[in-house]
């Protein structure tokens, strides 16, 4: 069975101190005010400037006829354009205009001003150029509109970079940045921080430091000033950190490592001297700094050689943390899940010189974490704590509180009113296999996979040294058709051959199974294969379980980026080696299946009686198993 971690939760962010706001790429609304008011006196400038825009525009023929006609009462002539006011309406065109403008011809028109006082018609004459304000204002706006756009596009990108004041000193490139969160009292401590005895017990030397700075140097004694957090996601890195702060009761400062970097160069080095200064201000204090990898990894990796954004922002905490005084009561925190790309010069003594283990909980710690994240949950009296904690090895904090909170919402959809050992169930299932597939087999393929899966069940209930089934199932989930789940009972650091070999029964017994019964095996044993081959390579590669290879660790690697997964074996290895691990891991494999189907002939019977029990019930249950089994091996 698959065993893929589900995804860790996010943390919430803690929230920002009232001084210090979150800085806004966006304009005002009161730059929007003003620019609407200003647009809106200019065009109310030029409405009130012009005579009647609304006037409808006829020929000079036209304007001619109704003069000899008449109808004109009076007439405005700026320049070469006209405008006009009948006497009384006239049609024209199918309109019935009173006011009306037109255009002189190019050339000035002797006989209209004498036929137009002839007539009797006002003429009046204004001047063509347009007032001195309005000229002003027509000819500064599109360079108003130009400064306006560079100063809010500067207040966008100093303030992105962490700067209010795009025209102060150092313009964009300078700033309070404040990517940093503070917190003055951490209300977190060690009590709250389930299992981690180890690394609980290693962080309390710095407490005590921040507490009582006089006991260590009174002997001359000096704690590391900077500590590296080191394990898997989600196993409380980042929480450890605040219950150190919280027991030491000073300020919290916490930053991400992948806020150092930005697109300008220099920035990230700026955000680490402030981060520091701000720091040493309040000390004693704590800085952490998470994922830490994002700028320590080594240098000279970088598309700019030595001097790119990375590598300087790495450069500047290293001048940072070798230039603590001696009295500078600031500890610096880091957390990675990967020590091995860091900088060499980030891990030597007197910076990042003492490393603690953060690793994923045993048993007992997996039980104190369950305790901890359903003490506000309603449970039911059935529910065992224990028997959870021991069906999820390899199970981080953060899994375990995923575990519960999906177990609270399946209880949730049912109606309940308390959380029962059923929706813990359902929910490790979700999340290890996922959920439920639509998927309906046909009575053949449900056989096959019922058969399949109960030679898994009845080879790791038969095998000695072979971990129990807890529970088999032939409901499609996720990717697999069925699953059989194994109980360690408890946590596993090293196997011996006899246990490995027992392992490799297990998974090669649904490829076995379906052989003995169907006389042929389909393509459901290909996940069962690939960790056989695993196994068996590591023992023969890795483990010096082959008399034929003998105690030699041989490098390999088993992917590829375009070509999928091969199976290689590097460092100096000669081919006939390679040949012979080749011959060995099958011959591994092939003595695991003929075992396999020697116990499964053996038991054919009770192979038999859990296939019809999964046809009827589709899932079986540790204490079902043991009454249709027996006893054990």
């Amino acid at each position: 069975m698959s065993q893929s971690m589900p995804p860790v939760p996010p943390t919430p962010e803690p929230s920002k101190p009232p001084d210090e706001p979150a800085p806004s790429g966006r304009p005002s609304w009161k730059g929007w005010v003003i620019l609407a008011l200003i647009l809106g006196g200019f065009w109310a400038w030029q409405y009130a400037g012009a005579d009647d825009p609304a006037h409808p525009e006829i020929s000079y023929t036209q304007l001619y006829r109704l003069a000899e006609e008449g109808k004109l009462e009076r007439l405005t002539l700026r320049g070469p354009q006209i405008t006009g006011k009948l006497k009384q309406k006239e049609t024209l065109e199918g309109h019935a205009i009173e006011s009306f403008k037109s255009m002189l011809p190019g050339q000035d028109d002797k006989e209209l001003l004498p036929l137009l006082r002839s007539k009797g018609v006002e003429i009046s004459v204004k001047s063509e150029e347009q007032p001195f304000a309005l000229q002003l204002i027509v000819n500064l706006i599109p360079f108003a509109l130009i400064i306006g756009l560079w100063v809010w596009f500067s207040r966008r990108a100093s303030r992105m970079l962490g700067s209010g004041n795009p025209f102060g000193a150092g313009g964009m490139m300078k700033g309070k940045s404040h990517r940093f969160e503070r917190e003055g009292q951490v209300a977190v401590t060690f009590d709250d921080v389930a299992g981690l005895a180890a690394a609980k017990q290693d962080l309390r030397e710095v407490v005590e430091f921040l507490r009582h700075p006089e006991h260590f140097r009174r002997l001359g004694g000096k704690v590391p000033r900077g500590i590296l957090l080191v394990g898997p996601p989600g196993t409380g890195k980042t929480l450890l950190a605040r219950a150190v702060a919280g027991e030491a009761k000073v300020p919290f400062f916490s930053i991400n490592g992948s806020e150092f970097i930005e697109l300008f160069v220099g920035v990230g080095a700026a955000r680490v001297r402030e981060l520091f200064e701000e720091a040493k201000k309040v000390a004693p204090a704590i800085l952490f700094i998470d994922e830490i990898d994002a700028v320590g990894r080594s240098r000279g990796a970088g598309m700019g050689g030595g001097h790119d954004e990375r590598e300087q922002t790495l450069n500047q905490l290293l001048s940072e943390m070798d230039g603590f005084s001696r009295n500078d009561l600031t500890i610096v925190l880091a957390a990675t899940n990967r020590p091995d790309v860091l900088d060499s010069a980030l891990l030597r003594p007197g910076r990042f010189d003492r490393r603690v283990m953060v690793d994923r909980p045993e048993c007992g710690a997996r039980r104190a974490i369950l305790t901890v994240h359903t003490k506000d949950k309603p449970l039911s009296s059935e529910v065992d704590l224990d028997a959870i904690a021991k069906n999820t090895p390899g199970f981080s904090g953060a899994d375990l509180a995923n575990l519960v909170n999906e177990a609270a919402l399946g209880a949730t959809r049912r109606g309940a009113d308390a959380i029962e050992q059923q929706d813990f169930s359902a929910a490790y299932d979700k999340i290890v296999l996922g959920d439920p597939r639509e998927t309906k087999l046909d009575p053949a393929e449900k056989q096959r996979v019922a058969v399949h899966e109960a030679g898994h069940a009845v080879l790791a209930h038969f095998t000695p040294g072979a971990e129990p089934p807890e529970r088999v199932t032939i409901i499609p989930r996720g990717m697999a058709l069925g699953v059989t789940q194994q109980t360690p009972g408890v946590d596993r650091h090293l196997m011996t051959r006899a246990e490995l070999s027992a392992r490799l029964q297990v998974l090669m017994a649904g490829y076995a199974a379906e052989s003995v019964v169907f006389g042929d095996v389909s393509s459901g044993a290909a996940n069962d294969l690939q960790k056989a081959t695993d196994i068996a390579f590591n023992m023969v590669a890795h483990f010096g379980m082959s008399e034929r290879v003998g105690p030699v660790y041989h490098e390999h690697r088993t992917e590829h980026p375009f070509l999928g997964q091969r199976l290689a074996v590097e460092g100096g290895t000669s081919d006939a080696t390679v040949h012979v691990i080749e011959e060995e891991t099958r011959r591994f494999l092939n003595d695991a299946l003929e075992q396999a189907k020697a116990r499964i002939g053996e038991r054919r019977v009770e192979l038999d009686a859990l296939v019809a029990a999964l046809m009827d019930d589709e899932t079986l249950e540790r204490k079902r198993i043991e009454e249709i089994l027996g006893a054990r091996a």
